[in-house]
C-alpha cells in the first residue's frame, strides 16, 4: 500500500463530553461513552460499557438481561455521526446527522451487562450529503453483531 491508499493519521479520542458536545443524544438515548482511533473520512471506535443499571433492561428482559439489537444498532449509528463530526470540523456547525437506513443486520450473540461494547465504524463511500458506513460490534474481539448503513448531513 502506498502512501495515498493508507487510512489518514488516527487524530486521538473523545471522552463522554466531546462526544455530547458532537452529538445531540442524551441519556436515555446515548448508547456510546467514548469514540477512539478517529481516523477522519475514513474509521473511528466507539465505545458503549453495558450496564444492568440502563432502562431498556428492566424490560428486555428480567431474568435475562439483553441488550436489544436496534440499542446496538444506534450505537453503531452515533459512532458513525462522531466520525462525521470529525471529518467536517468547522463545516459541520449548524448540522445534524440523520439515520437514512440499515441493511444487512446481523446479531451473532447476546450482549449482556459488564460486557464493554467496541463499535468499528468504516467510511464505506460518501456522495454530497450522504454517507453510507459498515460496522462492526465486538465483545472481547468476537463480532456480536455488524451492518451497513447511511446517513444524511441536513441542517438543523
Amino acid at each position: 500500500m502506498d502512501q495515498q491508499d493508507a487510512p489518514p493519521a488516527t487524530i486521538g479520542a473523545y471522552g463522554i463530553l466531546e462526544v455530547m458536545q458532537a452529538i445531540p443524544h442524551r441519556f436515555p438515548f446515548l448508547m456510546i461513552d467514548r469514540v477512539v482511533d478517529i481516523r477522519p473520512d475514513h474509521s473511528a471506535v466507539g465505545i458503549k460499557n453495558v450496564s444492568i443499571n440502563e432502562h431498556h433492561f428492566q424490560g428486555h428482559f428480567p431474568s435475562e438481561p439483553v441488550m436489544p439489537g436496534v440499542l446496538i444498532i444506534e450505537s453503531m449509528a452515533q459512532t458513525a455521526a462522531v466520525l462525521v463530526v470529525a471529518t467536517l470540523g468547522e463545516a459541520f456547525k449548524g448540522k445534524l446527522v440523520y439515520f437514512m437506513s440499515v441493511e444487512g443486520a446481523k446479531f451473532r450473540r447476546p450482549v449482556v451487562p459488564g460486557d464493554q461494547l467496541f463499535i468499528h465504524v468504516t467510511k464505506a463511500q460518501r456522495r454530497m450529503n450522504v454517507w453510507k458506513f459498515a460496522a462492526q460490534a465486538k465483545v472481547d474481539g468476537v463480532v456480536v453483531a455488524e451492518a451497513t448503513y447511511a446517513a444524511m448531513i441536513r441542517d438543523r
